[in-house]
Order: structure tokens, then C-alpha cells, then sequence
């Protein structure tokens, strides 16, 4: 399995200026990755792109190994003429019934399942949003900000146990949470303004896993070296 991005460049329309000038991505084995960068330097667009959303690019887009690229963000919302656990069975496989229930109550949201998406909290919505497309088939699953609203803990929890169900899938996570793209992901893919060169940085995260923990030095340094490539 392996996305790889070359070369690519991109201009909003109406825009005078690149966003992006000669990118270059390459993630060469599944697992959780991090696309990682300050506000406006084109995370959500390179996402686009990935997923086929944005077509008027030039470059040349690999995907190697995979077919299905799905793309979630945190302000998606479910219709409320029912319940979320009627939404989520009209997506689920007959195979996978029993895995939408393990993720309901991995992810904490059991009790939500008669309530009308309205009436839950932010983050339940994210969550129920993510569990949503886990239950899709894919290759690449982008995460964008899908968790901002939920807290640290159950964040991290939900992390260690996406990577445990899914381990032969590719997942770029975007967050803007140092801590936690150097702690759980594998591969940390800073993007930076498009003045800079080159435009992305490469940093080995420490991919914890459940019954992992990254030790506390080598846990700054991740996120020293994040920093300063940002």
C-alpha cells in the first residue's frame, strides 16, 4: 500500500498565489499517519485532493494498493428525520453488524443510538461521524480534525482501538494537537507555507498502540522536531 503525491501544484480559484509548489508526500505502508500544519497552509485542500474532491491540480497522485479514499471532517451533520442508530444501520453491511455495535461502545456513544443527531453533544456527533464511515468499506480513511471536540482520554482510546480493528488500513490524521500526532501516529507529515522549501517535513512519530507508552524524552523530542520543522 502506498500514496504518494509528486510534484503537485495548486492554486484556489480566484487566487493569485500557490498554495502548494512542487508537494511531495509518500507513505509507503498503512497505519496511522499525521498531516500536521498551522491554519491556511492547505491541509483540508491536499485532502481534497487525495480524495478526488479537488480535481484542477497538476502533479501526479499514486495510489498504490488503494481504491477507496474517504474523506471525513469534524462539521459534518446526519439528516434528523431519525434516530442515529437507524442512520447507522441503513450504512452498515449485514457482515458488519457486529462490529457497529463493538465501535458504539468503544467510542462511548451506546446511548445515543435512539437520539436524533441534534440533540447530541459535539462530541458525540464526531464520533458517531467517525463511526459512520469505519463502517464503509476503504483503503484511506482522512480523519480531518474528526475528534476536536472529544476530550483527551477518550481521544487516545479511540486512537489505540481504530489502529487495533484496522490494521491493514491507511488513515491520515489531521489534528492540531502536537501531543497527540507524536504519540499515536507513525508517520507525521508537517506542511508548511508554501515559502518554505520544501514544503513538507517528515517526522517518525512514536505510533503508540494500546498497552504502549512513549516515554517522556522521546515524546518531546517528537514534538520538538514537529515544531521546529513547522
Amino acid at each position: 500500500m502506498r500514496l504518494c503525491c509528486r510534484h503537485i501544484n495548486y492554486t484556489y480559484p480566484g487566487a493569485t498565489h500557490p498554495v502548494f509548489k512542487d508537494l511531495h508526500i509518500d507513505i509507503c505502508q498503512p497505519g496511522f499517519h499525521s498531516l500536521f500544519g498551522p491554519s491556511g497552509v492547505g491541509k483540508t485542500s491536499l485532502a481534497n485532493i487525495i480524495t478526488d474532491i479537488v480535481s484542477d491540480y497538476e502533479g501526479e497522485l499514486i495510489r498504490d494498493g488503494i481504491t477507496t479514499s474517504l474523506y471525513a471532517y469534524n462539521l459534518e451533520r446526519l439528516p434528523g428525520w431519525s434516530s442515529v442508530g437507524s442512520h447507522l444501520e441503513r450504512v452498515t453491511p449485514a457482515e458488519k453488524t457486529d462490529l457497529k455495535h463493538k465501535l458504539a461502545d468503544i467510542f462511548g456513544v451506546e446511548e445515543c443510538l435512539e437520539s436524533r443527531f441534534s440533540q447530541l453533544s459535539l462530541g458525540q456527533q464526531n464520533r458517531v461521524n467517525v463511526i459512520r464511515y469505519l463502517l464503509q468499506d476503504f483503503d484511506l480513511l482522512i480523519m480531518d480534525e474528526c475528534l476536536a471536540n472529544v476530550d483527551e482520554r477518550t481521544r487516545g482510546e479511540i486512537i489505540t482501538e481504530i489502529k487495533r480493528l484496522f490494521p491493514e488500513r491507511l488513515f491520515l490524521y489531521i489534528s492540531h494537537n502536537v501531543v497527540e500526532v507524536s504519540k499515536y501516529c507513525r508517520d507525521i507529515i508537517v506542511l508548511r507555507d508554501n515559502h518554505k522549501s520544501p514544503q513538507t517535513v517528515l517526522v517518525n512519530g512514536q505510533d503508540q498502540h494500546a498497552g504502549t507508552d512513549a516515554g517522556g524524552t522521546s515524546l518531546e523530542k517528537t514534538m520538538l522536531e514537529i515544531m521546529n520543522a513547522a
